[in-house]
């Protein structure tokens, strides 16, 4: 291979994880300019991938993985706005179609922060598949709150849905992502949000984890939000939400306990509940409540978690909003999701 095209990928490698995209794109352009580019310009099937360069994240996506995985920065736009987001490549990825869990933060929270609390870049180490994890805009939140509560942020093709909804297309476009797994789990405001996305992309997310959140349509203002959030309240699903696991701590003071069990019913409808009662390896006790349809399919599952407060159940510590003492969410939201597929779940 030619010493000044390996020297300018190389470049391109370093510049992107550096986080310096534009001039990582020049360096890329570079490599693939001169007598190698005139003579790919003359192969249609050679064309299309040109078409592409310019989308450092593309080009990444080609890139031998680190043994680490790597942890990309990138940004979607569209008619909704812009939004960053970090995106984990786990290292056993060489082009084979892999799962992809998207990851909401609660407020406050940030990509960074959500994957060390949750653990799930370490699940997706051991396990290969992606996660993403879009971050919210302070401009659009003070607060970093996905705006689950805003009328206009709640269904399908309007405003943040539409946008979290094209940035994991998006994903799914740059990456063989399996488009049968595809997932959404989020804590708090972004739990709330998972369950609107749930409820708008029925036909996108296989399965939705929802921890310590609010069921779609709870809110509409800021005003119905913190009633909500106080004392639970009747949920607007269409019907349609996807297979869905619920965890929530019995003493959260943030977001009543009772909201939990409103997101549940959206996915179990009349189904009965399988009851288990347990202790995690970590010291909390917990209820279980397994949902299953008539053909004994489980639908829903629903995790009390007792002496909890609002925060995510096992997690760690060097994250916030965490509680290591409780059972572990993300294994059991794992195992939930991919025991579900989306040709299989509809």
């Amino acid at each position: 291979m030619n010493p000044t095209f390996q020297r300018l990928m190389a470049e391109a490698t370093r510049l992107t994880q550096a986080g310096k995209l534009h001039d990582a794109t020049a360096a890329i352009r570079a490599a693939l300019g001169g007598a190698a580019a005139r003579a790919a310009s003359n192969d249609p099937c050679v064309i299309d991938v040109e078409a592409r360069e310019v989308d450092v994240e593309t080009a990444a996506a080609v890139r031998p993985v680190p043994a680490a995985g790597q942890f990309i920065a990138g940004s979607h736009t569209d008619s909704a706005g812009t939004r960053e987001y970090k995106l984990y490549v786990p290292p056993g990825y060489h082009g084979q179609a892999l799962p992809l869990v998207v990851m909401l933060h609660g407020c406050t929270q940030n990509p960074d922060d959500f994957a060390v609390g949750t653990g799930m870049n370490d699940a997706a180490l051991e396990r290969d598949f992606f996660a993403l994890y879009p971050a919210q805009a302070q401009h659009v939140n003070a607060s970093r709150c996905w705006n689950w509560f805003k009328h206009n942020h709640q269904r399908r093709g309007r405003g943040e849905p539409a946008l979290l909804a094209g940035m994991t297309r998006d994903v799914m476009e740059r990456y063989n992502i399996d488009a049968q797994r595809v997932y959404v789990a989020g804590l708090s405001a972004g739990g709330a949000m998972a369950a609107i996305l749930g409820d708008a992309y029925p036909d996108l997310f296989a399965a939705v984890g929802v921890h310590s959140g609010l069921p779609a349509g709870s809110a509409t203002d800021v005003k119905s939000a913190f009633t909500a959030m106080k004392g639970g309240a009747a949920a607007t699903s269409t019907g349609r939400a996807p297979p869905t696991i619920v965890f929530h701590g019995d003493q959260d003071t943030t977001v009543h306990p009772a909201n939990g069990e409103q997101v549940v019913a959206a996915s179990a409808g009349a189904a009965c509940a399988e009851l288990e009662r347990a202790r995690s390896d970590n010291g909390r006790e917990y209820t279980r409540r397994i949902y299953r349809d008539e053909r004994g399919r489980v639908v829903a599952e629903h995790w009390a978690v007792h002496g909890a407060g609002h925060a995510w159940s096992g997690g760690s510590a060097q994250g916030s909003y965490t509680d290591a003492k409780g059972p572990d969410a993300t294994e059991a939201m794992l195992r939930f999701f991919f025991a579900n597929a989306l040709d299989a779940a509809r």
